[in-house]
């Protein structure tokens, strides 16, 4: 095996490792502007495995390519779907508008 492909396996394992070791000390209250921070990275990433793919340095370097590129696809409409409900969540329906203005037009009758 040569040593290019010894290095790559080890970026690799790396990582997957500080990936996941990252999302789990995560608190949920820095998830949406962390969501978007790692979505760039990850299109960084896209690229780069896009590259790695297409190299033609053999046919485990594309596997892994091929990996990555599916791995970085879902992780970026994963998150982009997750930070989109969740910014939905935060949204005023107009219920919600017209409930705090009539609120308002009440205590200032009150006055």
């Amino acid at each position: 095996m040569p040593t290019t492909t010894i290095i790559q396996l080890f970026v690799f394992m790396l990582a997957g490792f500080v990936g996941v070791q990252t999302i789990n000390r995560i608190p949920p209250l820095l998830h949406t502007p962390l969501m978007a921070a790692t979505n760039a990275i990850s299109g960084i990433s896209l690229v780069a495995s896009l590259v790695l793919a297409g190299s033609g340095d053999g046919v485990l370097a594309t596997t892994l390519g091929a990996t990555a590129v599916g791995c970085a696809m879902a992780n970026i409409v994963g998150g982009f779907l997750i930070t989109d409900r969740m910014l939905s969540m935060f949204k005023r329906t107009k219920t919600a508008v017209v409930d705090k203005a009539e609120d308002d037009a009440s205590s200032a009758v009150k006055s």
